[in-house]
């Protein structure tokens, strides 16, 4: 058998044995009073991990599938993206192709989406939604949600959709205090599990603005999630595999306490960072506005970060990422997310050290 190459990647990340133990969990029915059951016991801990009283719904897609999901529900006169990395500028092209009016309200990559600058853009009174992508998991910025979020309060009108994909679990992200009203994430980041599945929630707001849509689809209707989470059910076939792995996962992190799981994504992003200045790197992210949970780092080196990647997996089964869409190349990924800790990173580095040339 072949040596198990461990993923540092910015997802997907590794899954534990005790995961996917779980995941492989014998079968039970969907509509079955198992499921109900299974539904009704992870509940009130997502809703703690959310930082709501909202019901919080399971999805069997991408976390693209909710983000396409927020824009026809919510959207219905013109839509404000904002846009600072590879994915949050492909939130344009999904409203767009929803039919939706949209507008840039865009920064250069390694910047972060500024208060100020909402506040001009939403002052006009154009809008009615605004997307914001918390964790630019492209560049590594962290874009500040809290002032975002008080900029957006001022303009009840508008609803903010907020995606956490990689930062959900591993920092604070109180749903209701900031005034969110689509929180949604994905699996595969720093919740550890197996891709393909996402999680959200909906603020009062939210749901009214869904109402009064009259092309928001089936699969993603809000309303038939909402309806169905009212009997323990998602609207249809959920991988139930997925969910018997959050059930675990949630084990995990209630057992370390969530402020124990913030503090240990901190100290090992702080290696991380710490690494990146001892060996002569630099950082792609602008300082003060750096993720948490994976570091974007530019190659001020001028290594061959191919060569990098490919010799780190050869001689330490260790897998990272090397930069994404137009600054591949120009950057490396590493990420901390999920259930690493300072000796799983510490190895990584050290890895690293003896790859570079």
């Amino acid at each position: 058998m072949l040596p198990h190459d461990k993923l540092f990647i910015p997802g997907p990340v590794e899954v534990s044995a005790k995961t996917w133990a779980a995941f492989s969990r014998p079968m039970i029915g969907h509509r079955s009073e198992d499921f109900r059951a299974l539904y009704r016991s992870i509940h009130p801990r997502l809703q703690t991990l959310f930082g709501t009283r909202q019901p919080v719904f399971l999805s069997t897609s991408s976390a693209w599938g909710v983000m396409e999901a927020a824009i026809r529900n919510l959207v219905s006169r013109r839509v404000l993206n904002c846009m600072c990395g590879a994915f949050s500028d492909k939130w344009l092209d999904v409203s767009r192709r929803c039919g939706k009016t949209a507008e840039p309200l865009q920064v250069d990559w390694g910047k972060h989406i500024g208060a100020q600058a909402l506040d001009n853009k939403l002052a006009t009174g154009d809008f009615d939604a605004v997307t914001l992508i918390h964790n630019e998991t492209s560049t590594g910025v962290m874009n500040p949600l809290e002032e975002i979020c008080t900029v957006a309060k001022k303009y009840p009108e508008v609803a903010l959709i907020v995606d956490s994909v990689s930062s959900f679990s591993a920092v604070p992200i109180p749903m209701d205090e900031l005034g969110i009203d689509v929180l949604l994430t994905g699996s595969q980041k720093a919740l550890a599990l197996p891709p393909g599945f996402s999680l959200f929630a909906v603020s009062e707001k939210g749901f009214a603005r869904a109402k009064r849509q009259t092309d928001r689809g089936y699969y993603f209707d809000f309303l038939e999630f909402k309806k169905n989470q009212e009997n323990d059910m998602t609207p249809s076939t959920p991988s139930i595999a997925h969910i018997h792995a959050l059930a675990s996962k949630l084990d995990d992190i209630f057992t370390e306490g969530l402020t124990n799981r913030y503090e240990r994504h901190a100290k090992t992003n702080a290696l991380v960072h710490d690494w990146v200045r001892r060996t002569g790197f630099d950082f792609f992210a602008e300082e003060g506005f750096r993720s948490k949970t994976l570091t974007c780092v530019r190659n001020s080196r001028g290594i061959d970060v191919a060569e990098l990647v490919r010799d780190l997996r050869a001689k330490h089964h260790l897998v990272i990422d090397g930069g994404y869409g137009k600054i591949k190349g120009e950057t490396f990924r590493l990420s901390n997310m999920g259930d690493e800790t300072g000796d799983t990173i510490s190895h990584l580095l050290a890895s690293i050290d003896d790859s570079l040339p």
